[in-house]
């Protein structure tokens, strides 16, 4: 039997959101997934599709399917958060699935066809839902599954609830984890090189769903500035956002560039509300969307939001009893503006949403890929969305790398003697992401430093793997270049419009006086930003060089380096930035030349 006839009895409304030219049948994706599922019968089967793909909608199909050939008798749906369990239930209702989103215990409804639970619900009582699989054969859809790795108490509730399981059903649109936890049910198999990765048994990539018009290409749009603030010692530091620094000074600067009480946040939301106006001319009921590090960041934002637009923004917290009701009513009306601080960053469908501010200092690539996700969900041909960033290197490459594909790796790589360990850093960041974002944390390094002072530049647009554009004041018509690109554009058009803008840009500059030219005068592809690792080998490099002038002078490393720092100027290398690291360097070849 072939998918195409296996959804008769659905809705004939259903997928009720397909974007343009897929409704009133599946996407080719989803038939493709229907028909391998079909032809296999796999106890446990792994999708893999970008957020935005219709991950829900292939789920519901195939729950419909088996449920008419009475491979199952009922379905169980856990879902990362209370939000989505609801929107799960509301889903399976509109192609005749009735899901309990309130089950908490005890027989159910006889009306009902399952329950939609949350993995934390799983996690309190995981007997509870192994006893439902082992008294009826059970479907159970586990959305975002990488959540069942988020501890290990959950994957082990999820192993001991679904054990019993008929069918297994894993969805995600991010399968990698930058940790090392197991995800339930899921395939590892090991490469040449040893390691073992996550196996989908069916993938649809961000590119492949771009092709396809199924999700809306991503204009970014990075914007730099002066930070100053005061560290924990005392010191006053000022550095520009996108120049080469230490790791602790961009992580600084950064937060000082997201501080409300600086010039940064309101120039970029001024500026991400100038796209909206323009974006809403094609897309009238287009929405736009801050990401907050916290509850005071985030009505501190809706403040400014207010005193921009006149309007005032909707506000989600995760804590919030009415957060879930809230996205729904910001999601059926046309109001501007929403702020969240997490619970929006996955799985929830508010697809006029067409802009976004990345304004939380969570720095992992599944966090990112989750929250640009917010943002792709096509409904007709030609939609855009634009995401607005700090000049911040983590942030640029995810960016650039938005159509990577990455799987779960199990095993970290064994490192050679004296590398440093690459997944030091980004365990770290995995701990700061999942843990939740709007609570204080009672830590000393949110003592560790006062922002002081920001402003905002605009510095380039990635699209499409390229960047385009030079520096531009806030507000400046360089920059209203860039922001007033149409809302409905074909990919090939936004590439076009944004070559064109840069050549304008780059012959406009050249006719200003040399007096005028206080920003850096150069395109963005020519201007690359520094990351840590480069760092790293650049502070490598000087200490080879050191070590080989210490034989050939005789002086120890600390005098050498404490010359090299009195005639270079900077501070120690662990602190230095690039350019300093490279002046360093120039200047001990030079000694080492002339004593030869």
């Amino acid at each position: 039997m072939t998918t195409t006839t296996t959804s008769h009895h659905l809705s004939p409304a259903f997928p009720g959101r397909a974007p343009w030219g897929t409704a009133n049948k599946l996407r080719a994706w989803q038939e493709g997934a229907m028909g391998k599922y079909i032809q296999e019968q796999p106890r446990d089967f792994l999708a893999v599709a970008t957020p935005g793909a219709g991950k829900t909608t292939f789920a519901l199909t195939l729950a419909s399917w088996l449920l008419h050939h009475h491979v199952v008798q009922q379905v169980t749906v856990v879902a990362p958060t209370e939000h989505l369990k609801k929107q799960w239930a509301e889903a399976a209702a509109r192609v005749g699935i009735k899901l309990d989103p309130e089950y908490s215990a005890g027989p159910l409804g006889r009306e009902y066809h399952g329950v939609a639970v949350t993995y934390a619900g799983v996690g309190v009582r995981p007997m509870l839902h192994r006893n439902r699989c082992e008294q009826r054969k059970t479907l159970v859809i586990l959305d975002e599954i990488h959540h069942a790795g988020d501890s290990k108490s959950w994957g082990e509730a999820c192993m001991e609830a679904f054990e019993p399981a008929t069918r297994r059903l894993a969805l995600t649109g991010t399968p990698f984890r930058s940790d090392t936890n197991p995800i339930p049910f899921v395939t590892y198999e090991e490469g040449n090189d040893g390691i073992r990765r996550s196996a989908a048994d069916y993938t649809y990539g961000y590119g492949n769903a771009l092709a396809d018009g199924v999700v809306r290409p991503v204009i970014f749009l990075s914007y730099s500035g002066n930070m100053r603030w005061r560290t924990k010692a005392g010191d006053e530091i000022e550095a520009r956002l996108g120049e080469p620094m230490t790791k602790d000074a961009v992580s600084q600067a950064w937060r000082t560039a997201l501080d409300p009480r600086g010039d940064w946040m309101p120039n970029v939301l001024r500026a991400a509300d100038r796209r909206l106006t323009e974006v809403r001319k094609a897309i009238p009921d287009a929405g736009a969307l801050v990401i907050a590090a916290d509850q005071e960041s985030a009505r501190a934002y809706a403040k400014l939001i207010r005193e921009i637009t006149g309007e005032g923004a909707t506000v989600v917290l995760s804590d919030d009893s009415g957060a879930s009701q809230r996205i729904d009513d910001y999601a059926h009306s046309d109001s501007r503006w929403m702020v969240a601080v997490r619970m929006v960053s996955e799985g929830v469908d508010v697809p006029r949403l067409a802009v976004g501010v990345y304004a939380t200092t969570i720095s992992t690539p599944l966090f990112f890929a989750q929250a640009v996700g917010r943002f792709v969900r096509s409904r007709r041909r030609g939609e855009t969305a634009s995401v607005f960033l700090p000049t911040v290197p983590d942030l640029l490459t995810f960016a650039n790398e938005m159509e990577v594909e990455r799987d779960h790796v199990l095993d970290k790589p064994k490192k050679g003697d004296g590398e440093e360990d690459p997944y030091a850093e980004e365990d770290k960041l995995l701990a700061e992401a999942e843990r939740q974002q709007d609570e204080e944390t009672g830590t000393d390094d949110q003592l560790s430093f006062e922002a002081l002072e920001s402003d905002a530049v605009f510095d380039r647009v990635l699209y499409n793997n390229a960047e385009f554009g030079m520096q531009a004041h806030a507000g400046s018509e360089e920059e209203q270049d860039y922001l007033g690109i149409p809302g409905l554009l074909e990919p090939d058009q936004v590439q076009m419009l944004l070559q064109k803008r840069q050549a304008r840009q780059i012959a406009h500059s050249r006719k200003r006086p040399d007096a005028e030219a206080d920003l850096l005068e150069l395109p963005a592809e020519r201007r690359p930003v520094v990351t840590h690792k480069e760092l790293l080998e650049l502070r490598k490099q000087l200490n080879t060089l050191v070590g080989a002038y210490v034989h050939q002078s005789g002086k120890p490393h600390g005098v050498i380096h404490n010359e090299l720092r009195r005639v270079c100027g900077g501070p120690p290398s662990a602190e230095a930035t690039a350019g300093q690291l490279n002046e360093r360097i120039k200047k001990v070849r030079e000694w080492a030349t002339r004593m030869r």
